[in-house]
């Protein structure tokens, strides 16, 4: 039995278009997923809709599940969240995080799905890629007890940065955006908040996740004496100023980058990049984080609407699919 599925590709940078797929039916070893939701990453998906991939990336970013190449026609995307309708015995019937693209219908080895932790509603769940890089973030920053956190960037990825380094005991975190509307996700995130020009002074590890020149440049002057500035923006084919004059030398501040495709070399003996996923899915339990999702929109609008998310400011967030 074979069963068609729809599928939103970027067909050149700027369009997009959906396109149907025939699905032949899952092996002993796979399952076949219908579509509940999934989330756009706005940075990275932007990026690739409006093909700032540098061809020298072009492997490095692949998708989990892509399909096609950079720049176009290329499937691209890592937020599905969907019902489990045939497979393993175990598998049948749950609902499943997995790092697909926007797709209403997939096959994939069952052991590319992890079911939903039962606090955490499927709505939710979209933010699981963000949250795993987020985690990540934290631990190549090797944020501890007591540190003065600066976040510059309030996008999901700065948002969910800010968020964990806050729940560690002792930590002073703030949240520095230009955006001032930020200020109420700040608050419910249970941080603080700044513009870039009060952004505070001598801390001890500060988090870049704007993408912007002007982002790096506030990250660097934040940092206190032999503080740890960690980039996590992707700057895609950009190539950014980057302020390495005034004080940063006297100040030997600690530059570096993190990436989500690689565990933290202390780690990798015993994290597999699975047991990273679950973790985040569990730490997406808590309600608060709904203030990521700043709206919403039918899967067949897609084709419609990335142009308009691609080109949106950071007024937009998690912008999540509904099938």
């Amino acid at each position: 039995m074979t069963f068609q599925a729809q599928a939103f590709w970027v067909m050149e940078p700027g369009r997009g278009q959906l396109r149907t797929e025939t699905l032949a039916d899952p092996a002993a070893d796979q399952a076949r997923i219908r579509t509940r939701f999934s989330g756009i990453s706005r940075g990275t998906e932007a990026l690739v809709f409006r093909g700032g991939v540098p061809p020298s990336q072009y492997q490095t970013m692949r998708a989990p599940f892509q399909a096609g190449e950079f720049p176009g026609p290329v499937k691209y995307g890592y937020a599905s969240v969907g019902e489990v309708e045939q497979g393993p015995a175990e598998l049948c019937g749950q609902t499943v995080f997995c790092l697909y693209p926007h797709q209403d219908r997939y096959v994939v080895p069952a052991s590319a799905v992890l079911p939903l932790p039962e606090p955490l509603p499927p709505e939710r769940a979209v933010l699981a890629a963000n949250a795993e890089t987020a985690l990540n973030v934290v631990w190549d920053a090797g944020i501890a007890p007591g540190d003065r956190v600066c976040v510059i960037g309030a996008g999901v990825v700065g948002c969910l940065v800010a968020w964990l380094a806050g729940r560690i005991p002792g930590t002073r975190v703030t949240l520095v955006d230009l955006q001032p509307v930020r200020a109420a996700t700040a608050e419910a995130l249970g941080v603080a908040f700044a513009e870039p020009d009060a952004a505070p002074a001598d801390q001890d590890v500060v988090v870049h996740t704007s993408a912007s020149a002007g982002g790096l440049a506030t990250a660097l002057a934040c940092a206190g004496m032999e503080a740890r500035v960690i980039e996590a923006s992707w700057f895609g084919d950009r190539s950014p100023a980057v302020p390495l004059g005034e004080a940063f030398h006297a100040r030997r501040l600690d530059l570096r980058s993190s990436q989500v495709g690689q565990l933290p070399a202390e780690r990798r003996a015993r994290w597999t990049h699975r047991r990273r996923l679950a973790l985040a899915l569990e730490l997406l339990a808590e309600p608060c984080l709904d203030c990521l999702i700043s709206g919403e929109s039918r899967f067949e609008e897609l084709p419609a609407r990335m142009p308009q998310l691609a080109a949106s400011g950071g007024d937009v967030l998690c912008h999540r699919i509904v099938y």
